[in-house]
């Protein structure tokens, strides 16, 4: 529950962002660059005058815009959906769902995850601006829009498949119990088999999954925002923040050096949210599995 408690916090400050931060997230004062946590700065500066604090609140809201994107396509519509269909009809069309799922499977997660973002980020560019030109709908590239696509895209191949092996595996068992065979001497449709009777009672294993993937889907986002390939400029990342200081070059070592404090937010920030999403996970398996305790 205490973890449940602060995912919550956390993910809440992230969606209201705009009335929890003090000051837009590119809002600068040159006058305070660097400046030391004060009452009128509770976490301090950066190298620009911007407030840390500000700065950090909108960058969970970047994790919570992806961990749910994520959730939805691939751990959701993706995972779950392609699960049950293996599971249950079985033959040609379960070898084909699990043979694509492998092959994606056997390439390195965090090579197939930066191969993606870095190639699928002009494609999604310029889609978005044509989108922008043939509608009269402006904005859509300067809202973030390309950076959550490319991240969601590419943290595809870490969620669903996983996700889809399990649901499947869970569906070869339940779809021999007498229910669903009473269900199909009723004429029940196989949606329905599908939606109602199975995935159901498949829940358990889905959530506990699920929490633990998000911690991953967590991780990864701002690994590749570390990496300069999440979100860019100006919006705000906690791994470009985390890269702000501690990049390479004698100018970060510097300022580690003289002003650790302005790592401590985003690092902290991202140990507690990764961590919370794992004794979540634990705690949900215990709950919903309590032969393993």
């Amino acid at each position: 529950m205490a973890a449940l408690a602060v995912i919550v916090i956390l993910y809440l400050s992230g969606i209201f962002a705009a009335f929890i931060a003090p000051r837009a997230y590119a809002e600068t004062n040159l006058r305070r660059v660097r400046q030391a946590p004060s009452s009128e700065y509770w976490l301090g500066t950066d190298s620009l005058g911007r407030d840390i604090f500000s700065r950090v609140i909108w960058g969970i809201q970047t994790t919570v815009i992806v961990t749910f994107t994520v959730a939805l396509t691939g751990i959701s519509i993706l995972g779950v959906t392609f699960g049950l269909i293996a599971g249950y009809r079985g033959g040609f069309i379960d070898a084909v769902i699990t043979r694509v799922g492998e092959v994606v499977a056997i390439f390195p997660d965090v090579l197939l995850i930066i191969i993606l973002a870095a190639t699928l980020r002009p494609r999604i560019l310029d889609w978005l601006r044509s989108v922008e030109d043939a509608t009269d709908i402006s904005g859509l590239v300067s809202s973030g829009a390309v950076d959550y696509m490319v991240i969601g895209v590419a943290l595809l191949p870490l969620s669903w498949f996983g996700m889809m092996r399990l649901v499947r595996g869970q569906v070869l068992y339940l779809r021999k119990m007498p229910y669903v065979d009473a269900a199909r001497g009723a004429g029940v449709s196989t949606w329905r088999i599908l939606f109602v009777h199975l995935l159901p009672n498949s829940l358990g294993p889905i959530i506990v999954t699920t929490s633990f993937t998000l911690g991953a889907v967590a991780g990864s986002e701002i690994f590749l925002s570390f990496l300069g390939l999440g979100v860019q400029p100006p919006r705000p990342s906690l791994g470009a923040m985390i890269a702000d200081v501690s990049g390479r070059g004698a100018g970060s070592v510097s300022v580690l050096r003289n002003h650790p404090e302005q790592l401590l937010a985003p690092i902290a920030v991202v140990w507690l949210l990764i961590f919370c999403w794992n004794l979540l996970g634990d705690a949900l398996n215990d709950v919903f599995n309590p032969r393993t305790r």
